[in-house]
């Protein structure tokens, strides 16, 4: 399908007003393109990919909203630009011009599906759920991921140092909690390897339907993998619901910056010996995370690395 793109001229400090404004007129779903450097809220719900330095911020914004070829334009459009100009009697919102263009004619909210194949870590073969298993394969240790488009597929070098830890550490017995849990795929692991039971929690509540659709695809049970929302660090309503002193292996695969205040929380959450496995951390925070580790208690049992990426490992005693 071919959609039209329209592009409106704002300012950054206009952006949410004029947003609202677009809602007010039936606009939904727009897409911001700007150059604003991540907030500490931001960068705390983001649990993988790291963003790298960005240009300086200009104060100027785009914002794209699209409407479908058979759309009335013109009439939504005279409904924009009314809704816009009385906004500007207000408020300073820059050029507010509007600029249209037309999408490619394809999926583009699937579109990214052609960069997901399956792919194996080690020995564990993990396939989305628009592929087939080969033949030759059906006999290795599959996981069916389907990330959606909020999260992760394994495929990032943070998940895979997460995977290699849990092969090592998950037994018959393990309770694990999975701090930022996204598609799922690290409880999912453990589960797979033998671990008895799963919590997740993750600020994100897509979070829910993802792990939902990932357990079905992977015949896990709904009592084997609980998921919970909110925010552990600071929610004590949360702390309470995951329990105290109960997990064999909580595994965090976030950012160091999450990180750091995580740590001396979530031992609470750790019985004597469980294990503590960290990733989703650049090599230049390796030492502030190692740091972390060992005020908050715990021993120092190993970090390993991929590319650019670490992940820490330590013990509660």
């Amino acid at each position: 399908m071919r959609w039209n793109r329209f592009t409106i001229k704002t300012k950054t400090e206009a952006e949410d007003m004029v947003i609202c404004t677009l809602d007010e007129v039936g606009i939904e779903g727009v897409e911001i393109q700007d150059k604003q450097p991540l907030t500490d809220e931001d960068k705390a719900q983001m649990f993988v990919d790291i963003m790298p330095e960005g240009p300086e911020d200009d104060g100027v914004a785009y914002l794209n909203f699209y409407l479908e070829e058979d759309a009335d334009k013109e009439a939504i459009l005279k409904n924009v630009r009314q809704a816009l100009d009385e906004l500007k009697s207000f408020m300073d919102i820059g050029e507010a011009t509007i600029e249209e263009s037309q999408t490619e004619d394809k999926d583009w909210i699937n579109n990214w599906k052609e960069y997901f194949h399956q792919f194996y870590v080690d020995d564990i073969l993990i396939v989305p759920s628009w592929e087939e298993v080969k033949a030759e394969d059906q006999d290795k240790m599959i996981l069916h991921i389907d990330p959606g488009t909020a999260f992760g597929t394994g495929m990032h070098e943070t998940t895979q140092l997460v995977i290699r830890q849990l092969k090592k550490y998950v037994t018959a017995d393990t309770q694990l909690l999975d701090v930022g849990t996204g598609s799922g795929i690290l409880g999912i692991v453990a589960l797979k390897l033998g671990a008895r039971h799963v919590v997740g929690t993750d600020l994100d509540p897509c979070a829910i339907p993802a792990v939902s659709e990932n357990k079905e695809a992977n015949n896990i049970p709904d009592a084997d993998f609980e998921m919970m929302i909110g925010n552990i660090i600071d929610d004590k309503e949360v702390q309470d619901k995951v329990g105290y002193e109960k997990y064999d292996i909580v595994a965090a695969n976030i950012l160091a910056d999450v990180l750091i205040p995580l740590t001396p929380v979530i031992v609470n959450q750790m019985k004597k010996g469980a294990y503590y496995i960290t990733s989703g951390i650049l090599d230049v925070k390796e030492d502030v995370v190692v740091q972390a580790v060992k005020e908050a208690g715990l021993t120092l049992v190993e970090v390993t690395r991929q590319g650019e990426w670490v992940s820490v490992t330590a013990r509660k005693d």
